[in-house]
């Protein structure tokens, strides 16, 4: 769900960006995954 409604059957893209401690640097992590219901 998401704000209390389900979301439809679709393609999702997603970017999650995190910074890596030892390295002092800002990493990005991209990916997908499709809902089926």
């Amino acid at each position: 769900t998401y704000n209390g409604g389900q979301v439809p059957t679709s393609d999702y893209w997603f970017v999650v960006e995190y910074q890596e401690q030892q390295a002092q640097t800002t990493r990005e992590f991209k990916a997908h995954f499709t809902l089926k219901r």
